[in-house]
């Protein structure tokens, strides 16, 4: 199982793709394909039937996963787009922490 380094809430940037640049709310993470599903961005179109008669049927717009190495995660203190690194804590916890101002995530 891969581990990434993105966590649900996380704002991320997209690099890539027909959304590149814009900036997103991490809704879920799919570790085992190394995907993420991002609040607003990689909006698909599906064709729904009513599964029972509450649910709604008919063309519905949803996220849909794109891989974590096609977004970046944003420091919420100093709001750029930086690489996490880890930093070991002296109980031996390991923290996220921004390349770009040091500040822990």
């Amino acid at each position: 199982m891969n581990s990434l380094n993105i966590r649900k809430g996380d704002t991320v940037l997209v690099l890539s793709g027909k959304d590149k640049g814009r900036q997103g709310k991490v809704l879920s993470t799919l570790p085992r394909d190394g995907k993420v599903i991002v609040e607003g961005v990689n909006i698909v179109t599906r064709h729904t039937k009513p599964r029972r008669q509450t649910d709604p049927g008919g063309i519905i717009k949803k996220e849909s996963p794109l891989y974590a190495c096609k977004v970046m995660h944003i420091c919420p203190k100093c709001k750029k787009p930086t690489r996490t690194a880890h930093a070991l804590n002296l109980d031996g916890t390991k923290d996220r922490v921004c390349k770009h101002c040091g500040d822990t995530i």
